[in-house]
């Protein structure tokens, strides 16, 4: 009797132990499945799947992933007209060309078509500029000839309307976060003053690492009559001699090193430079679009990065697909791939997308006047371009959308300079006033 009560309570330990394991092994089971419906999930919804209600009955959607952030943040997200989120988000829509459309008190707002494809995330990173950018000096007396270095980081500029020790070549510091007026000297460097000869008149250009400078000045002659003695007199070109200087960008000069002798070797050797740098950038291009760019391409600048060309088409082409198959995510909807000669165009090497940005320049100034001048500049975020035209200055994204209108008052030529960090931009003026001298002035972008 004994043992079999024993051997009953062994054989229910027993089956409870099994019913023990079972347990562990369901619920273990159990963990495993909600882990991998979880991660499916997971990934289905990264993907872009969404779970909809399509005439009362649920099933699956494939969506495409819009992310869009904005400078400044906190802006409005309209989506075909109609608010949908605000700057940084991640929205899903239905695979379809959508008019995405960022808004902020106070700045002027962005617009662009945008496709949406399905599984794919779609990025736009919208810069909005103010619509009242501020004004401000950064010098208090005048300044001529401004011309920023290679490196976009150096502004030089001459002064001629001081006495001979003020006067001179002067560098001024952009990468200062500060913007200390003239006089303080903290930020703007004099590199040659009028003491030893005429440097507020000479023509000055950088060498291409920006830490040299040349400065040519013309000869004082005695005016030649011409043939007619009773007309005016006029000076020779021919007998016009110019002395040439050496000076270094990040001090005051005492000596100037006088190059006269030696310029030309020197305007070669800076020449041998910058094409040892154009070559070694068509070096880095693929064959085949190397080919195309020699034959259909008048540089006009390369972006900061280096990975993408301005350019005015030489001869009207079709440009042949380089990168097949496309980059998935890259928005086609503004690559032009048909060139028109003399327009302005920038072709991104790294995604092979190619961007008109206007058309004939020529055509343009017609419409506006016959002395109109069209010039670009790259924006130091290599995302948008500097785009001088009727008096006015603009900013243009690389792919010729969202033109804006940054400043419409006097300004003088092309002296118009992207601060480096893209804050601001310098220009030279007299704020219509011609009875004063042009002064350095910053248009605030932030």
């Amino acid at each position: 009797m004994k043992s079999t009560t024993i051997q009953s309570k062994s054989e229910n330990q027993s089956r409870h132990q099994h019913s023990s394991v079972r347990k562990q092994v369901l619920v273990s089971l159990a963990i495993l499945s909600f882990l991998a419906l979880g991660t499916t999930f997971a990934i289905l919804y990264a993907r872009g799947y969404r779970f909809v209600f399509g005439e009362g009955k649920p099933a699956v959607s494939k969506t495409g992933i819009l992310n869009v952030t904005s400078t400044p943040k906190s802006a409005q997200i309209y989506i075909d007209g109609h608010l949908t989120a605000a700057t940084d988000s991640s929205i899903n829509l239905t695979p379809k060309k959508y008019t995405v459309k960022v808004s902020k008190d106070g700045f002027n707002d962005w617009q662009k078509d945008v496709d949406i494809e399905a599984e794919v995330v779609t990025s736009v990173d919208p810069l909005l500029f103010p619509k009242s950018p501020t004004l401000q000096s950064i010098s208090t007396i005048g300044a001529d000839e401004a011309l920023v270095d290679p490196t976009g980081t150096k502004l030089a500029f001459k002064i001629a309307s001081q006495s001979a020790r003020r006067n001179g070549i002067y560098i001024f510091d952009m990468t200062q976060r500060s913007l200390p007026i003239l006089q303080g000297q903290s930020s703007s460097t004099q590199l040659a003053d009028d003491t030893i000869d005429r440097f507020s008149e000479a023509k000055i250009s950088f060498s291409p690492d920006g830490r040299e400078l040349l400065a040519s000045i013309s000869a004082q002659v005695e005016p030649l009559a011409l043939e007619n003695p009773e007309s005016e007199f006029a000076t020779d070109p021919e007998s016009e001699l110019a002395t040439y200087y050496l000076l270094k960008t990040n001090q005051l000069n005492e000596a100037p090193q006088d190059i006269t002798a030696t310029s030309q070797n020197v305007l070669e050797l800076w020449q041998e430079q910058r094409a040892a740098k154009e070559k070694s950038r068509l070096k880095a291009l693929k064959p085949k679009v190397a080919e195309f760019y020699k034959k259909y391409f008048k540089v006009l600048a390369w972006s900061p990065d280096e990975k993408k060309i301005l350019y005015q088409a030489s001869e009207s082409a079709e440009m042949p697909v380089f990168l097949n198959p496309r980059r998935i995510g890259n928005n086609l909807r503004y690559e032009r791939r048909d060139l028109q000669k003399d327009a302005v165009y920038v072709y991104n090497i790294t995604e092979d997308l190619n961007t008109r940005i206007i058309g004939s320049t020529e055509d343009i100034c017609l419409e506006i006047d016959q002395d109109c001048t069209v010039t670009f500049t790259w924006f130091p975020d290599s995302a948008h371009l500097v785009y001088i035209n009727n008096r006015k200055i603009h900013i243009v994204e690389d792919d010729g959308a969202n033109m804006t209108t940054i400043y419409a008052g006097p300004f003088l030529g092309h002296y118009v300079f992207p601060w480096p960090d893209g804050s601001r931009i310098v220009i030279l003026t007299n704020l219509g006033n011609p009875n004063v001298s042009p002064t350095l002035y910053t248009i605030g972008l932030k």
